[in-house]
């Protein structure tokens, strides 16, 4: 049980690392990072398309790695 857990959460980690560095950006350098903030607050910004599939994916994947990992603790 343990290896095919340990398996699982490599093949879901390798997945997830993919998923974020495939998003574009939302902040133009270090300016971004300072008033981006409460743009992304305030303003409405829907994801669309391909950003919106990624998004939805790197949530699914995240939750799905901390419950392994979760399980995985357990287990051992």
């Amino acid at each position: 049980m343990e290896v095919f857990l340990s398996v699982l959460l490599v093949i879901v980690s390798i997945l997830l690392i993919v998923t974020v560095l495939l998003q574009s950006s939302r902040s133009a350098g270090l300016s971004g990072a300072i008033s981006g903030g409460a743009e992304q607050l305030v303003g409405k910004q829907k994801a669309r398309g391909l950003e919106a599939v990624l998004s939805k994916a790197t949530a699914v994947l995240g939750t799905i790695f901390f419950i392994i990992a979760l399980a995985l603790g357990y287990f051992l």
